[in-house]
């Protein structure tokens, strides 16, 4: 099969570099993919709207994402308006391209700009929240309220609330980051205080406490001498004036009891 070639308007010279482009791009739909041809001229086009990519990622920038990657996702959706345009439907290249590239950016800092996983609802809102902030600023002279920021984007006052705290979660911190105390350097996760086992165990002891109470008055009193007083089965046996061989039923009767009871609320 014979190769197409590109044919410019032989009656006018084209020396904008733009306007080779939206030549070469008119003519990209009509060659095979195999085509060396259709190659260069996708490569010409993609290089000429390169600085239109570049400008677009740099808007992004100051956002909490490095500038190098933004820089790679709008060449990505450049790549993307270049092999999906089409001539044919009359709209000019850079008007398709524009939100196609824009797209690829917001779709970036929704999916992966975001430390902590946040519904693609409540990432929406935050941005929302964050583009609207500087506007009202401007228009009120002062810091919009929460209610002011609801009016604005015609939300209620509780979703924009939702949408500024899950702001937290677009950027957090390593716990091996250095941070500056008075006896020197640490790093943050010495900041952050281990697990307390007796705060962790204070459900259970209020449970055990509840169910020790509705045994009998006896069954108690020997629970508390041996677990709180320390006594032995003989000594426990002759404070209460009873067999030792009575103390050891007793006592194993009511830990059973205990334990069947704690097991059943889990």
């Amino acid at each position: 099969m014979a190769s197409a070639t590109l044919t410019i308007h032989p009656r006018r010279p084209v020396t904008d570099e733009t306007t080779v482009a939206d030549h070469a791009l008119s003519s990209l739909h009509e060659l095979a993919q195999q085509d060396q041809e259709r190659a260069r001229l996708r490569e010409t086009a993609i290089q000429t709207y390169m600085p239109l990519a570049s400008r677009l990622a740099r808007s992004f920038h100051g956002r909490g994402e490095d500038l190098d990657d933004l820089m790679q996702v709008a060449m990505l959706g450049l790549i993307k308006a270049v092999d999906r345009f089409d001539p044919e439907r009359g709209v000019a290249f850079s008007k398709f391209a524009v939100p196609t590239i824009l797209g690829e950016l917001k779709k970036h800092f929704r999916d992966s700009a975001w430390s902590l996983h946040v519904t693609r609802r409540m990432q929406e809102l935050h941005l929302q929240i964050s583009r609207a902030q500087p506007t009202l600023t401007q228009e009120l002279g002062r810091s919009p309220s929460v209610a002011d920021i609801a009016k604005h984007l015609e939300l209620s006052e509780a979703e924009v609330l939702a949408g500024m705290e899950c702001g937290g979660a677009y950027n957090t911190r390593s716990l091996n980051s250095p941070v500056t105390v008075d006896d020197g350097a640490i790093e943050l996760g010495q900041l952050i205080g281990a697990p307390d086992d007796r705060m962790e165990s204070v459900p259970d002891r209020q449970a055990l406490r509840q169910h020790v109470s509705e045994l009998p008055a006896r069954e108690q009193r020997i629970l508390y001498l041996r677990f709180f007083e320390d006594l032995t089965q003989s000594q426990i046996a002759k404070k209460l004036g009873i067999s030792q061989m009575h103390v050891s039923r007793l006592l194993s009767q009511s830990l059973s009891a205990l334990r069947g009871r704690l097991l059943a609320e889990v």
